[in-house]
Formats: structure tokens, C-alpha cells, sequence
């Protein structure tokens, strides 16, 4: 039987804390909560490699690495209300509801998210909530947010999710160009959000975050 308690241990020591994840709700949460029961049964021996694990439809879990230092880069606090957009099936919203108020977890793949809200509970991950919504339009209704958290590639940030932020509040993204991607944190002052470079990482474009080309005759 696989030792999957220390397969998490490994993951943490090997992968988490040499990316300069230091903050210890993080570290605690990713030694908590099962990563393998958030990915479909035949993937769950990749479930703790250095690599983004495929959840099929062009749609992965973030690899250990990128998701703990965009949670570091956040640094979210037990009083904020956080926006998970593609959340899957709710691996990242597990992790953040340890050290969150509460979690607006968005997912539009059904099949994702057909066991999460059982897999959820069954954790005791009772302050988050599923929603099920076309990415791009994030949960407005739930909102503002303290922090929004985008869990996937994107070419192109539609304003529909930064007018979710609330002032002063956090984003972070992993924009790309091309093959190349490159996390960036964004700050909400004065309603508008300026960024800086973060980290490097990788990961397919999310469904409604593509870019668009233009129209010309």
C-alpha cells in the first residue's frame, strides 16, 4: 500500500520548502491535506511529482512548487475572503480554507467537480464554498474578494475578475507568453491593479482566459 502521508512529507521537504516557502499555515495545510484524492484514480501515484498533474481536457493540478509560492507571494490572512478560480476538483480550496475565513472555490468542468463537494466536507473543509460558473465571470456575487488566486494559464485577464478585487486587495496569475509563463502578483490601489514579477511557471491556458485576436479587415 503506498504511504501516501509520506509521499506529502517528501513532496514538502523536497519541493515546497527549497522554493523558499517558508510561511508555516502553508506548509502545515500542504502536510494536511491529501493531495491524491484530488486527481482521477489512475494518476494518484503522480499525485507528489515535481510536475503539473493532468486532470484531462487540457486541464491540470498545479505542481506543488508553483501553487505553494503563489500562496507565499498572497500571504493570506485568517480574516480574508479568497476567490479560487479553476479550483478542479478543490485540491488548492482544501489548502486555503486552513488558513482563510473562506474560499469561493469556481469550477465549469461538471466532471472535475463531481465528488469535490463530498471529498471537501469529508475533510472538514466546511468554509468553502463550490461554484459553478464560467471562469472568467469569477463570483461576483460572492464578492468583493481579498485575494483571487487564478489556477491556470492565461493570455489574456479579463476585467471582470479584477473588478472582484477588492482595494488594497491581492492577485495573483500566472501569465504567459507563448510557451513561457511567468506568475505575477497584482495589487489593487486607487481601483486599479498594478503587478510585479513573481516566479516562473507553467500550465495550459484556462477555458475564457485566452487571447482574442483581433478583428481586421
Amino acid at each position: 500500500m503506498t504511504d501516501y502521508a509520506a509521499r506529502r512529507t517528501m513532496m514538502v521537504d523536497a519541493q515546497v520548502r527549497p522554493s523558499d516557502v517558508t510561511k508555516f499555515p502553508i506548509i502545515e495545510a500542504m502536510l494536511a491535506v491529501p493531495r491524491e484524492v484530488f486527481v482521477p484514480r489512475d494518476r494518484k501515484e503522480a499525485a507528489y511529482l515535481g510536475e503539473n498533474v493532468s486532470l484531462g481536457g487540457n486541464r491540470v493540478l498545479l505542481e506543488p512548487r508553483t501553487l505553494a509560492k503563489m500562496l507565499d507571494a498572497l500571504d493570506i490572512q485568517p480574516d480574508e475572503l479568497v476567490l479560487d478560480l479553476g479550483a478542479a476538483q478543490g485540491y488548492s480550496a482544501a489548502v486555503i480554507s486552513r488558513f482563510a475565513e473562506a474560499v469561493i472555490a469556481v469550477e465549469e468542468q461538471e466532471d472535475l467537480v463531481a465528488d469535490s463537494q463530498q471529498i471537501l466536507s469529508d475533510l472538514g473543509a466546511d468554509n468553502v464554498v463550490l461554484h459553478d460558473a464560467k471562469l472568467a465571470e469569477g463570483a461576483p456575487e460572492h464578492g468583493p474578494y481579498d485575494v483571487i488566486l487564478v489556477e491556470g494559464g492565461v493570455a489574456f485577464l479579463p476585467d471582470a475578475i479584477t473588478d472582484q478585487l477588492k482595494e488594497g486587495g491581492r492577485i495573483a496569475v500566472l501569465f504567459l507568453e507563448g510557451h513561457l509563463g511567468e506568475v505575477r502578483l497584482g495589487y489593487k490601489v486607487d481601483g486599479k491593479v498594478s503587478w510585479r514579477f513573481s516566479f516562473n511557471a507553467g500550465a495550459p491556458v484556462l477555458p475564457g482566459f485566452e487571447r482574442h485576436s483581433a478583428f481586421t479587415l
